[in-house]
């Protein structure tokens, strides 16, 4: 029971969560970076109802979720069948990206996250990306994970420089970059050797989940596959590891530094 509360106790602190229906009331009220708003499956109350049409008004993410996890997840506290997960950082938009660039006097750099679940990888990538100067870092509304405490803790404080746009769809946002001038290089088991690829330019990295790499549909999507060369039994790298050797071969050509 000591063990469980503990868990309980650790999951609140690493996500944030803003428990009860006049928290999360408040909170929608001031502003607050919200990541999402979990609401007990089965919960029509008018006062929840109205959070979360206040929330979706926000744009905020809602997730029906289990009454036990909610439990589990407010360590015994009256969550009254809702709370919401504070977000580490405001969300930034594309625009911000584009005028961060423009500010640099840069061509853009984007990095786009297909799919991420584990915060860790996502935090690693936020800090490569501040490191190897990149503008900012795209992720989805759904099925991945958002600017968490745990994301915000992983990125060594990067999250705080590295603006991060959340958008609906991945496949929609490419065309309207490839549109805006961009080229779109995917990280891909089956691709051109990376060190080919001409990286200068105003591009956008994409990198996919996990398990299952970028979607079918993103992959239409990018204008290039880039491949790492792997000489081990294992078949891939890590996401956020995959993702850091091609921001910085980026970085490098973007910086002019000659290869031996």
């Amino acid at each position: 029971m000591e063990q469980k509360k503990q868990q309980s106790a650790q999951a609140r602190d690493q996500h944030e969560l803003i428990i009860g229906r006049n928290a999360v009331q408040e909170a929608l009220r001031a502003g607050r970076a919200i990541d999402s708003l979990l609401v007990a499956k089965g919960e029509r109350s008018g006062a929840v109802a109205a959070l979360a049409a206040k929330a979706r008004q926000m744009g905020i993410v809602i997730k029906e979720t289990d009454s036990r996890r909610l439990d589990a997840l407010c360590g015994g506290g009256a969550h009254q069948g809702v709370a919401a997960m504070a977000a580490a950082h405001e969300y930034a938009t594309l625009e911000d990206l584009f005028r961060l660039a423009e500010q640099r006097k840069e061509p853009p750099f984007l990095i786009v996250a297909d799919g991420l679940e584990d915060p860790h990888n996502l935090g690693a990538i936020l800090r490569t990306a501040e490191c190897a100067g990149a503008h900012g870092v795209i992720v989805p509304k759904r099925r991945a994970t958002g600017l968490t405490y745990a994301v915000g803790k992983a990125s060594a404080g990067a999250v705080e420089y590295v603006p991060v746009a959340r958008v609906t769809n991945i496949a929609a946002t490419l065309e309207e970059l490839k549109q805006r001038g961009l080229w779109v290089y995917g990280a891909d088991m089956h691709g051109e050797n990376w060190c080919n690829c001409d990286l200068t330019g105003p591009i956008a990295l994409v990198v996919g989940g996990e398990g299952s790499g970028i979607s079918r549909l993103v992959k239409e999507k990018c204008d290039g596959l880039l491949t790492l060369p792997m000489q081990g039994k294992i078949n891939s790298l890590n996401a956020s590891v995959a993702a850091s050797i091609l921001m910085y071969e980026a970085a490098r050509q973007r910086l002019g530094i000659r290869a031996r």
